[in-house]
């Protein structure tokens, strides 16, 4: 059995818990922050108006996830539901699936540690629902795979969800913002009713350009290198390795960042001293599971290939 550095997945966790800034994240940070402020001056000073939402989109693997845990995890004295406090700014939960109105109202009972026990209707169930967030004190409701609430629903139903979803917003006594966080399929939603989407100030995750972004992620693999104390020449141009690596990653920011931490560990593993082309492709093949040909690091036509195929042995289908 091959011994490894004890403190390799040391070093590897160490560069996933950084955060890479990106013009979306202080988009939805500042925005954010000001919805925050404003609903704590007007709980202050007593003042009740309907709130604001803010919606976050983008593709799978473009980094949603993260920037909303590290907005929940770094907004100034933000009270969340694994803390002991009865009070709680921030409730959060996934969007169940298939997701009714019933089904929705029930899993934010559960989110805010009030489980219905029983079968109810879904309009007692909402009722119950807006007493226990007002019971808590809850400033906004965070719906992760928010699209899901557009699947699989006639009109009818999904607009009764858009309408009870409005109505938390307008409460009379404790309005409750959303933060929405989704796949693009999310934009259908909030274009569904138009009283809903100038209620939702939209923030996207951009895909990468392979023209636009290459410089950007070239500084963005010498980063990691640097952090990981490998090697990294600045008199080598990445510029091939940064286009193959944008394809790779189907263009999504998050996605390209973590095979980068991927090539970043078989390097280290590998005990070399300088990251290069190899590892992206070593790390690739351990993802996928491709034949070499298929492998978009080390293929001559790389952009043909669909890089989101697992175990592609480029057979028809």
């Amino acid at each position: 059995m091959t011994k490894y550095p004890t403190d390799i997945p040391q070093r590897v966790i160490a560069l996933r818990s950084i955060f890479v800034d990106q013009p979306a994240w202080l988009q939805l940070e500042e925005q954010f922050h000001r919805l925050l402020e404003n609903r704590r001056a007007e709980i202050a000073t007593n003042v009740v108006r309907e709130t604001r939402g803010i919606a976050l989109i983008g593709a799978s693997g473009s980094g949603k996830s993260t920037a909303i845990a590290r907005l929940l995890r770094t907004s100034p004295k933000l009270v969340l539901a694994n803390t002991e406090s009865h009070r709680c700014d921030v409730i959060s939960l996934t969007v169940p699936s298939p997701a009714t109105l019933k089904s929705l109202g029930r899993a934010i009972a559960e989110a805010l540690g009030r489980p219905l026990k029983h079968e109810k209707t879904a309009d007692t169930t909402w009722e119950l629902v807006r007493a226990f967030l007002k019971e808590r004190r809850v400033l906004f409701l965070h719906l992760d795979e928010a699209q899901d609430i557009s699947r699989h629903q006639t009109p009818k139903e999904m607009q009764a969800i858009v309408n009870t979803l409005k109505s938390l917003m307008q409460h009379k006594e404790w309005p409750v913002g959303l933060l929405l966080s989704g796949m693009p399929g999310l934009r259908d939603l909030l274009n569904h009713d138009p009283q809903l989407s100038r209620r939702v100030y939209p923030v996207e995750l951009p895909r990468l350009s392979p023209v636009g972004d290459t410089e950007a992620v070239k500084e963005m693999i010498r980063f990691y290198a640097d952090e990981a104390n490998l090697d990294c020449a600045e008199n080598r141009d990445y510029s091939d390795l940064a286009a193959r690596l944008i394809h790779a990653a189907d263009r999504e920011f998050g996605l390209a960042i973590e095979m980068t931490i991927d090539s970043v560990e078989e390097a280290l593993r590998a005990g070399c001293t300088q990251i290069d082309n190899g590892h992206f492709t070593a790390a690739f093949a351990r993802r996928s599971g491709c034949i070499p040909g298929l492998n978009p690091f080390i293929a001559e036509d790389f952009e043909r290939i669909n890089v989101r195929k697992l175990l592609d042995r480029g057979e028809e289908e």
